[in-house]
């Protein structure tokens, strides 16, 4: 039986400022985390540690029961646990580079990751292009000619290309128009429906957390004050902090069919 993501007692200090304080969750296979909190909460180092690109001071951090605590011994390691949490970051066009079009961006992964030949990876690129909704004029296209809407399809297809047990998405809507923002939450809850991938929902917003979550954790100066079904600390919660941001949420909210 496959474990998921558990994460125990995370924590992350720098100099006297203890930015994440034992936070704890599980994530099973296929589901999704919503991980919500202003700014200075802790969200963002928290998912760093995850995917590697901070080390945790303490606490535990188990994929499908492999510890990924530990620095990884060697290049194939490294790259293994690269391949099995994957990060789309909040703004698409810094985390492509400018000078490559969007096959050449894609192809690079691929070719760092598998073991695929030029038409293999060729017809992966295609397949990915068209898992997000782009095609040949796009995957030909710098970041520049590109939408911000379609950048961060670019960006999600890539980090599907290594084929991730987790998805890392941090604050991945937030800087597009709302519009957008829609398009691209519909593609990521028909992506886990078909794929079965995890995804930890970093976010500030608690006015996009039904539509992509199962579950929400609040994080407030590094510590973990609610979590939950989405239902529950939605309708219901417990948390006077937890109050105070869906006090802050629009009524009508943002994706009113109305209009």
């Amino acid at each position: 039986m496959e474990e998921g993501l558990v994460v125990e007692g995370l924590r992350k200090q720098y100099g006297d400022h203890t930015a994440v304080d034992g936070v704890s969750f599980t994530l099973a296979p296929g589901s999704s985390l919503a991980i919500v909190g202003e700014s200075g909460s802790g969200k963002t180092t928290t998912v760093r540690m995850l995917v590697g690109l901070e080390r945790p001071d303490g606490g535990t951090v188990r994929l499908d029961g492999r510890d990924r605590s530990a620095r990884p011994r060697g290049r194939e390691e490294r790259l293994a646990r690269a391949r099995d949490i994957q990060m789309v970051f909040q703004d698409p066009y810094l985390s492509l580079d400018p000078r490559i079009s969007v096959s050449g961006c894609i192809d690079e992964v691929l070719r760092l990751h598998t073991d695929l030949d030029r038409t293999a990876r060729a017809a992966r690129l295609a397949e990915l292009l068209d898992q997000v909704g782009l095609g040949a004029r796009e995957a030909a296209a710098l970041p520049k000619g590109l939408s911000g809407g379609q950048r961060q399809r670019v960006a999600i297809a890539r980090a599907l290309a290594v084929q991730p047990r987790v998805l890392v998405l941090d604050e991945a809507v937030a800087a597009l128009d709302v519009s957008i923002q829609a398009q691209i939450l519909e593609l990521l809850a028909a992506i886990r429906r078909d794929s079965g991938i995890g995804y930890l929902f970093v976010t500030h917003d608690l006015a996009v957390v039904r539509h992509i979550a199962d579950e929400v954790m609040v994080l407030k100066s590094g510590q973990v004050v609610e979590y939950g079904s989405v239902s529950r600390v939605l309708e219901a919660p417990e948390h006077p902090y937890t109050q105070l941001l869906l006090n802050s949420v629009p009524r009508r909210g943002m994706f009113s069919k109305e209009g």
